[in-house]
């Protein structure tokens, strides 16, 4: 992705079919779908892609084992669809993964279990592996440091695990060689209208400051927690807002070392002191715990844990595992907004009790807002915006299906590296040789075990993944922010030289490197 050529694809006059607001999964997955069926395809983020909530998730590609509870069993089997395709598609960022359950009851073990073959059955063939009930012992050689007093042995079922937002870097890539124009930091200001309807929309490039005025048969609005934003634009001049669609909830992830959990195992609690689920995941080289389901009334880029929810994890996290982590042995903080989707008639008051499922409409203007969901269903939500942008005449009518079996940028036909281990060039699939001809190939910044943050995957970031600043590499290229904020605090000068060897003297590199020091600072505070 060559954000100038991208640019300049931006100035044509020449109306698009569709012109998408969010790089987001949602987003990323609508532009795609549509280049793949041949479509003019325009998409806009404002900051960075995936910068939101869909960077933010807690790492897992899942069908919903507490939505099957909750009784939806059709969004069950279909994010259990959903699901086999992912890891078919991007094995080097999404990948199966075994999960326990430990029990501490006589009784959970045989609870949990028929609820999980439940779980494998609605999954059919595209399952992942078969649920087991655990002895004890099995229980204590999965999971070395679960807690041992009390333990009446436990279930092992599997799911997924994927690296969202090198996900997110990859459906652009890959829009953008069906055809799509993808930019990032390129903000949406405003809707063109003509009687009464939408045709197009207003943004600049924040780089530059360059404006755009872009014309489109449809527009869809992928903002995720930010839709009632751009739904804000749309009303006519003296009329009131609109109710909004969403209400944010806040989820807390805190990242610890492998020590805590060392094996490639996952731990699920699915009934903590207050009814919540807790994770402990292995990801890339460290043990990811979280998370909360906290109601929110603001709509922060950056939101900041809250103090009682970081206690709850710690303190559960220590219920279940035989060393408790403290706050000192924290490594990186990062909050994530989920867009649930709030009925008319609610308050915002109970997310647990908001939908998870994707709603989608089409606004008197031709407006399409699309909203809600998860990232593990973003390619059968991307379908479905499709179909109503069809039904409402904005779009013609193709077929749908052609993202099924299609690779994402990079997929090679296996994985060769856990997802459990820390991140390295096995993460770049089939990009590897092209990694490795860049110059740095051999110097590493950042080093952990086999993996780590070479030179050349700075470059690669800039010339291949349109990174621009020191927060898209460390943050999202590479995951380092994410899993060491310290560690990333300390390359950060030389990853700011290296984007100014590769941006050139416009690019700012003392702002760029300051800016994400200040979040970085963030990353590390616990309340």
């Amino acid at each position: 992705m060559h954000r100038d050529e991208q640019l300049a694809r931006l100035r044509d006059d020449t109306p698009w079919d569709l012109a998408v607001i969010g790089g987001g999964a949602t987003g990323l997955g609508v532009a795609l779908d549509a280049a793949a069926r041949g479509f003019r395809v325009v998409l806009l983020e404002g900051e960075d892609f995936a910068k939101g909530t869909s960077s933010r998730a807690t790492k897992l590609v899942h069908g919903g084992v507490r939505y099957l509870a909750q009784g939806n069993v059709a969004l069950v089997r279909e994010a259990l669809h959903e699901r086999a395709t992912l890891l078919a598609n991007a094995p080097h960022l999404a990948q199966p993964l075994a999960f326990v359950m430990p029990g501490y009851h006589w009784w959970e073990r045989w609870f949990y279990g028929i609820g999980l073959k439940l779980y494998d059955a609605l999954a059919g063939r595209r399952g992942l592996g078969d649920t087991q009930l655990l002895s004890t012992a099995q229980t204590r050689a999965l999971l070395p440091t679960v807690r041992a007093e009390g333990l009446s042995g436990g279930v092992k079922y599997w799911d997924g695990q994927f690296d969202d937002a090198r996900l997110a870097v990859a459906l652009a890539r890959t829009a953008v060689a069906r055809g799509a124009c993808v930019v990032n930091h390129c903000r949406v200001d405003g809707l063109l209208r003509e009687g009464g309807r939408v045709t197009g929309l207003l943004a600049h490039d924040r780089e530059r400051g360059e404006r755009f005025s872009v014309r489109a048969a449809c527009v869809v609005n992928a903002a995720g927690v930010w839709v009632d934003e751009i739904r804000d634009l749309d009303r006519e001049p003296g009329t009131p807002s609109r109710a909004p669609m969403v209400a944010p909830s806040q989820g807390v992830h805190l990242v610890v070392d492998r020590s805590f959990l060392p094996g490639d195992h996952a731990l699920l609690i699915p009934k903590t002191a207050d009814g919540r689920v807790l994770f402990a995941v292995p990801w890339l080289g460290k043990t990811l715990l979280g998370t909360t389901d906290t109601p929110r009334d603001d709509l922060a880029t950056e939101p900041a844990p809250f103090h009682d929810e970081v206690e709850f994890i710690l303190r559960e996290a220590g219920r279940y595992l035989s060393r408790a982590p403290t706050r000192a042995d924290v490594r990186s903080v990062w909050v994530g907004l989920r867009p649930l989707v709030k009925p008319p008639e609610d308050d915002g008051g109970n997310t647990k009790a908001l939908s998870r499922e994707h709603t989608v409409l089409v606004g008197r203007s031709g407006l399409v807002t699309v909203t809600g969901g998860k990232w593990t269903t973003y390619r059968a939500m991307a379908e479905d915006v499709l179909a109503r942008c069809a039904e409402a005449a904005l779009l013609p009518a193709r077929p749908a299906g052609v993202t099924v079996r299609l690779p994402l940028a990079g997929s090679p036909a296996e994985a060769s590296v856990s997802l459990t281990r820390s991140p390295g060039e096995a993460r770049y699939g089939t990009d590897l040789p092209a990694l490795r001809a860049l110059p740095g190939a051999d110097h590493w910044l950042w080093r952990d075990g086999e993996g780590g943050l070479t030179e050349a995957m700075v470059r690669f970031a800039v010339r291949v993944e349109m990174a621009r600043t020191v927060e898209d590499v460390l943050a999202r290229r590479c995951r380092l922010l994410f899993l060491d904020a310290r560690e990333a605090l300390r390359i950060a000068p030389e990853v700011g030289r290296l984007l100014r060897e590769e941006l050139g003297e416009g690019f700012d590199a003392a702002a760029s490197i300051g800016a994400f020091e200040a979040l970085a600072a963030r990353y590390l505070e616990l309340p």
